[in-house]
């Protein structure tokens, strides 16, 4: 924890004022889970769960008398989240304040009920090994690793373990997350875990509201292997046990995954966007629309994904087409769609519109036909949307063409 590359010198002042209000409430405090994973594994850290023997909350509210920021409390589960003042740019603008506790699951794939505990049964109800581990952040005891499930073991032998037998049961995400952190680090899921990825918990996942499910599935884009992730997913049985039947990744298509836009297309990058895109475009339109309202996708989402699918059909019938056609059909398409089909059929009109047609506009506005006594209306849009294609398809390069262009549209009534 001394080590500036993994953890600056920053955030070792910011985690020794937390480590010091909470030796002046008694409160034995902990940070537990990717952060020791990651530290381990000497990568560097930059989320941080802290986790109380205690009231978690009423160290937050603490905290912020003390130092500033806002507190959201989630007192059904002894929880909060310290939004930290914006002058201190950490990096991380949140932090999680988390009270020791065990859990209970009513049914399978519920959330768990809580009961405050002790840092060793904190540890035990998580989900693998490799994230059952704590660093003692207080007092004299500052820098002991609390690790009764042997992670660290784990950790050194590259295997992703469940803490228990039914661990998949009680909430089946932890399949999707088993593989994450598998691909992620490179190592392999324990042959008694992966034993445990059958039939039953699959039912359990298919009946996981589509906001739970869909929240894997971003985590898994944001990812540097992702593709590997889905491929690996599908080796496993998950998408054919779901109802609707997720679609098998395209292997053609896993080397974009990630790919950022260049900087002359002037969009926006996400990840998770084109990760979603390029999963579901071989899919059929009704298809995709019944798993968008499976996995409770955003309107954007779903319009992203049925716009790309559409789209690539689309493709063989464009061939051809003036750059005004190709651009009235792709002014309607979100850019990221039009970015995913551009990538895996490197169709050269895609980029064009990308980095210079959807720029090009007309110099006349609509002011300037009002200037010339043409009333406003619909007339409008059609004159100033044909001196557009006229610039797009080369038919007039100058200001001075196009007034020519304008004289003929208004004079001869070619739009009316």
């Amino acid at each position: 924890m001394q080590d500036p590359d993994l953890l600056p010198s920053e955030k070792r002042d910011f985690l020794s004022r937390i480590a010091a209000q909470a030796v002046t409430m008694n409160l034995p405090c902990y940070l537990v889970g990717g952060f020791v994973r990651d530290l381990l594994l000497q990568k560097p850290v930059n989320d941080f769960d802290i986790v109380l023997e205690g009231d978690a909350i009423k160290l937050g509210n603490a905290l912020v008398k003390k130092f500033g920021g806002k507190l959201t409390a989630h007192q059904k589960f002894h929880t909060c989240i310290w939004h930290l003042p914006e002058a201190w740019n950490l990096g991380p603008d949140t932090l999680d304040l988390i009270s020791a506790r065990s859990e209970t699951y009513a049914t399978p794939g519920a959330l768990p009920t809580v009961k405050l505990s002790t840092i060793q049964d904190d540890l035990r109800r998580r989900d693998f090994t490799i994230n059952a581990m704590a660093v003692r952040l207080d007092g004299d005891q500052f820098g002991w690793l609390v690790d009764p499930l042997n992670g660290q073991s784990d950790l050194d032998q590259s295997v992703i373990r469940v803490l228990q037998s039914r661990s998949f049961i009680d909430d089946p995400t932890r399949m999707l997350r088993a593989v994450r952190y598998e691909q992620r680090y490179g190592f392999k899921i324990e042959p008694g875990t992966l034993k445990l990825i059958t039939s039953e918990p699959f039912g359990v996942l298919s009946k996981l509201s589509g906001e739970r499910i869909r929240h894997e599935f971003d985590l898994i884009f944001e990812e540097e292997h992702s593709a590997e992730m889905m491929q690996r997913l599908s080796e496993l049985g998950i998408f054919r046990s779901f109802k609707p039947v997720l679609p098998i990744l395209n292997e053609k298509y896993a080397g974009f995954f990630g790919s950022q836009p260049a900087n002359e297309m002037g969009i926006p990058h996400n990840r998770v966007l084109l990760g979603y895109l390029l999963w579901l475009l071989d899919s059929n339109p009704e298809q995709a629309a019944s798993l968008a309202k499976r996995l409770d996708f955003t309107a954007v989402l779903t319009e992203a994904v049925l716009s790309v699918i559409q789209l690539k059909t689309e493709l063989p019938m464009l061939a051809g087409s003036k750059p005004s056609q190709w651009t009235v059909r792709l002014d309607k398409v979100p850019l990221m769609a039009v970015y995913a089909v551009w990538l895996v059929t490197d169709e050269s009109a895609l980029k064009e519109f990308l980095v210079k047609w959807r720029h090009i506009k007309p110099l006349i506005t609509g002011e300037d036909l009002k200037a010339l006594g043409i009333p406003p209306g619909p007339r409008y849009k059609e004159i100033l949307s044909r001196l557009r294609a006229a610039w797009l398809d080369g038919e007039i390069h100058s200001d001075k063409e196009e007034r020519l262009l304008l004289d003929t549209l208004v004079n001869s009534n070619l739009i009316k």
